[in-house]
């Protein structure tokens, strides 16, 4: 066995060898600045031969520190940002590279009667071959001792449950609500590519936990920025550091049963906090009649909006669910539009004290892009530039639940739905007229909906013919003649899902996803117990999400760090055997029981 391999294999788990080690290493190694002139490919990551301060160290200046990390061969630093120190100072760490040796340094001193743990995970590889060095957490203090408590814990996203990697995992001794506001943590460390955290070497009293996705790189929660999450209650450490605790280790991110047998103490869910200052942060003009407002903060509360040259009931607005973004158009054809709209809005401002105050923020909307491409269109106008443009969707797959979606380019000023026509064409081409039901969207006044009021049937083909000039939108112009045509899907090998749900006494979102959970394939809102269809599934991988919709919005509302309250609770639905993941495989029909209430007890 080389010395390589054999430090390799045994440094990790046997610190004192440090000592010893620079003592083994003579004249006789290679000299790795010299060219390799052929052979096998290094694969193996570089090794630690050296370190001052050593290990658990104590008394450690605090004045002018530094760490010097020797390894066995020439390493470069991938990313700084991974030379991680707990406690945190002000600036990051700095550091040089002499020889093979590299020096951690600091811009101000440390403090006194400190344990400080300096990590070096994903940050260090070696010059020839960019092995990355796997990681190692040094440890040394500043005062007489070394504190010897441990905590860990997982962070996962609040909508997909997902780990987040690279999350700063924070703990505080001062117990008041607005530490994370106002000075760095009394320890702190990253987030592994499981979410895992292991905050080791920390003194054994109370902390806050809490846990951000720290955009400035701060170590300060600044709300308009960052991710944040956080534990209900204060903690107190119960598990003690031992160089053979599995928590401890550095493990290959790929070695799943490793990663996943450690033991993680507490579950935190990073969320985005919703604004509490109040202003309009954007406005564009995104037409000749249209405009677009953003709002900091949700729930903004708009007295009026009028537009100057224009009657107050000319306008339509719309917000989005949150009330933090306003749709505008002008519904006036008779006049000329000036280059700048002057539109005033009456709203609840936050002044300079934080205080929500009646303002009337004077809005100039300029043309300017809109004007040269009116000028562009002009040259080369194209039909749909005076046609009421409206997209129709009816997917297979969707229509028995969807139907067919109806969404306008611009608001419409005239509509006449019923003069459409909604046909079935049985297996013998017989064609039959069909009743249906149209809704307006209450969130999107440009979006309906048209329902068959008859059950659909495979076999079967579904005909809309939609007539020319029954809509009219605002700018005047009529839609054209089209027809859209829909059949159920009848592929043998397709497949059928049924959740059987019990135990129901809230309001929830059932939600099935894509493999990666970045997807919604098909949604529901149930407020008792029922059975939710999941029909026409191609063979493939799948997961379930439940979320429990309190006040029925039909979002996931998130948390507040300062009313300590949690975003809402997300589930996804686990296997007896631990997987999150349905397979269902082709042509099969699978009736899954869930009971709602035992699901959201753990």
């Amino acid at each position: 066995m080389t010395l390589k391999r054999f430090l390799s294999k045994y440094f990790p788990i046997i610190p004192v060898a440090l000592v010893l080690v620079p003592m083994l290493v003579g004249p006789g190694c290679a000299n790795t600045t010299t060219p390799p002139t052929g052979g096998k490919k290094d694969t193996i990551p570089p090794v630690i031969v050296g370190l001052k301060p050593l290990p658990g160290e104590v008394g450690v200046s605090t004045h002018k520190t530094q760490i010097a990390i020797t390894f066995d061969e020439y390493v470069t630093v991938k990313d700084p940002k991974s030379i991680f120190l707990s406690p945190p100072l002000e600036k990051n760490p700095r550091y040089k590279m002499r020889g093979k040796t590299l020096i951690v340094y600091f811009d101000s001193d440390l403090d006194s009667n400190t344990t400080y743990t300096l990590d070096l995970t994903n940050a260090v590889a070696d010059n020839n071959e960019s092995n990355m060095y796997p990681g190692y957490t040094l440890t040394f203090s500043t005062g007489d001792q070394i504190d010897s408590m441990v905590v860990t814990g997982t962070v996962r996203d609040c909508n997909t449950l997902q780990p987040i990697k690279g999350a700063t995992v924070m703990l505080y001794k001062d117990l008041a609500d607005s530490a994370i506001f106002l000075h760095r943590p009394d320890a702190a460390v990253k987030t592994d590519e499981w979410g895992y955290f292991s905050l080791r070497n920390i003194a054994d009293t109370l902390y806050r936990l809490y846990a951000l996705v720290d955009d400035a790189a701060n170590n300060i929660y600044e709300p308009e920025n960052d991710k944040v999450a956080f534990i209900d209650t204060i903690i107190r450490p119960t598990m003690v550091v031992s160089d053979t605790l599995p928590e401890l280790l550095k493990y290959d991110m790929k070695d799943t049963v490793n990663c996943m047998a450690r033991r993680s103490e507490h579950e935190l869910y990073i969320f985005r906090e919703k604004p509490t200052k109040q202003l309009i942060v954007n406005k564009e003009r995104v037409g000749i009649r249209s405009a677009y407002l953003t709002f900091m903060a949700p729930n903004a509360q708009v007295d009026s909006i009028w537009v100057k040259g224009f009657p107050a009931n000319r306008l339509i607005l719309q917000f989005n669910l949150q009330r933090d973004s306003l749709e505008l158009w002008i519904n006036d054809r008779r006049k000329r539009f000036p280059d700048t709209l002057h539109t005033f809005v009456d709203y609840l401002k936050t002044d300079s004290l934080g205080k929500l105050q009646p303002y009337t923020e004077h809005l100039r909307l300029a043309s300017d892009k809109v004007k040269a491409a009116s000028k562009s269109s002009r040259k080369n106008i194209k039909h749909e530039d005076t046609t009421c443009v409206v997209k129709i969707a009816a997917e297979p797959e969707r229509v028995e639940q969807y139907g067919f979606e109806f969404e306008f380019q611009l608001p419409i000023i005239y509509e006449s739905f019923d003069s459409l026509k909604l046909i079935s064409v049985n297996p013998r081409q017989q064609e039959s007229p069909m009743k249906f039901t149209v809704t307006r969207d209450s969130l999107n006044l440009r979006k309906y909906t048209l329902m068959p009021s008859e059950k659909l049937q495979t076999g079967y083909e579904y005909k809309l013919k939609v007539p020319y000039r029954k809509f009219r939108d605002i700018n005047g112009s009529y839609n054209d003649s089209t027809e859209v045509k829909v059949s159920l899907p009848k592929d043998d090998k397709l497949s059928r899902l049924d959740l059987v749900l019990s135990d129901v006494h809230f309001n929830y979102i059932v939600d099935l996803l894509n493999e990666k959970r970045d997807r919604v394939l098909r949604s529901y809102k149930i407020t008792s117990d029922c059975t939710l269809p999941f029909p026409y599934l191609k063979a493939g991988k799948y997961s379930i999400r439940i979320t429990e919709d309190r006040n029925a919005n039909g979002l996931v509302d998130t948390g507040s760090l300062l009313e300590h309250r949690q975003p809402e609770k997300v589930k996804f639905y686990r296997l007896k055997g631990g997987s999150y993941v349905l397979d269902i495989k082709e042509s099969t029909e699978l009736e899954q029981p869930i009971n709602i209430a035992k699901l959201f007890e753990d």
